[in-house]
């Protein structure tokens, strides 16, 4: 049944506008809803089984059409305003379906290589987009986090192209990854931002070892990535030699913007969830759900309105930190209503429901940290969005 779905047409006019894409969407969702049931309330055993999962979800949107919506034609898709996306991930999750983990990849770094390399992005993309490639991040190093422009990864030009050494950690994805795109210094250490270059690498080059982390649900979600004189072809570059930072922060819109909207459409889904198993008796959780409710609508609010600036080409400032600090407030307290609401369960269950909804309580202590710490965040809102006066020692 699924074979014969993935290839029916989503029958759509060219110049579609996203009112009448969502309501051909949901009748679609509606249509094939027994099918779509095998990614509800789905908990797999591990990342790479949820991954193997999720690309069965990607298949079925990709070959009826309905994921190529948005992305240009040069990369296989089928046109269209990029908000289309927005929509499709929107409606997944209204319709209780597990959006893919690869969508973090798909909407960030699928993006980036599709605005700066489209010639890369004709040839890579599409085994993204159906799950038979994932993409990681190579950012962060054990001393340079939040500060990537203190990054110490080497890129020395060899011939051609360049040799990489140095370390990376907390890497998404990279356990079960193909590629990475790594940022590393092409400059003299005191050039900071000034100095970087990103570079699109294969994660099964000679002289790179990816070493997985497992978080506390013990799924392999990050990784460490050694690089040891790694060989890199010139025409990997992302950007220009020395204009990494601009890449980056080119990147940093899409993490704000759809990556933020993706998650809100989660955290809704996860209220609805909870909301329909709510203690009426306790005169407390009404109040506890609404403030989730208006944490989880403020961000939605926010990233529509990132996401409308995306599609419309707009460059994005310092403004989309507001994004993510709504985010991570929305994300910390989706995670602990559902805490608070049954927590002789949240501790003692051990379903994979339960198992399903403590992990998530742990990924949302994380959501403040990576991506931009929240503190740097706030700082940076203070000082380049509200402009507020500087203390003066």
């Amino acid at each position: 049944m699924t074979a014969s779905l993935s290839v029916e047409p989503a029958d759509l006019e060219p110049g579609i506008d996203l009112p009448r894409f969502r309501d051909r969407f949901r009748a679609w969702l509606r249509k094939h809803s027994d099918v779509l049931a095998a990614w509800r309330d789905v908990h797999p055993a591990s990342l790479e089984e949820a991954l193997r999962h999720d690309a069965k979800l990607l298949v079925l949107l990709w070959e009826s059409g309905w994921g190529k919506w948005g992305w240009p034609e040069a990369v296989g898709g089928a046109g269209g305003a990029a908000a289309l996306r927005s929509v499709l991930i929107d409606e997944l999750w209204a319709h209780d379906i597990e959006l893919p983990h690869q969508y973090d990849s798909i909407e960030i770094l699928g993006q980036m290589v599709t605005d700066l390399r489209p010639d890369l992005a004709q040839r890579f993309f599409p085994a993204l987009a159906t799950g038979r490639e994932l993409w990681a991040q190579g950012f962060s190093e054990p001393e340079a986090g939040s500060d990537l422009a203190s990054l110490r990864t080497r890129a020395t030009p060899d011939g051609d192209g360049f040799r990489l050494n140095g370390q990376k950690i907390w890497n998404s994805l990279a356990a079960a990854g193909n590629r990475a795109f790594v940022l590393a210094r092409t400059g003299t250490p005191e050039s900071r931002h000034r100095g970087l270059t990103m570079f699109f690498v294969d994660l099964d080059t000679p002289g790179l070892v990816v070493r997985p982390i497992a978080l506390a649900s013990g799924f392999n979600h990050l990784a460490e990535i050694f690089l040891d004189d790694v060989p890199v072809p010139a025409d990997r570059l992302i950007g220009e030699v020395d204009g990494g930072w601009a890449v980056l922060m080119k990147l940093m819109q899409y993490e704000r913007g759809t990556y933020a909207w993706q998650r809100q459409a989660k955290l809704l889904c996860r209220l609805r969830g909870l909301v329909s198993r709510l203690d009426t008796d306790d005169p407390a959780a009404p109040a506890e759900v609404g403030r989730a409710y208006l944490r989880v609508l403020a961000t939605r609010a926010k990233t529509a309105n990132t996401v409308r600036r995306l599609d419309a080409g707009n460059t994005l400032g310092p403004d989309t930190s507001v994004d993510k600090v709504l985010l991570g407030a929305a994300e910390h307290a989706v995670a602990d209503l559902a805490r608070d609401l049954d927590p002789y369960g949240f501790l003692l269950d051990d379903s994979a429901a339960a198992a399903h909804r403590y992990d998530d309580w742990w990924f949302s202590r994380a959501t403040t940290i990576f991506g931009g710490a929240g503190e740097v965040q706030r700082g940076i809102v203070a000082d380049r969005v509200l402009r507020l006066p500087t203390e003066k020692g």
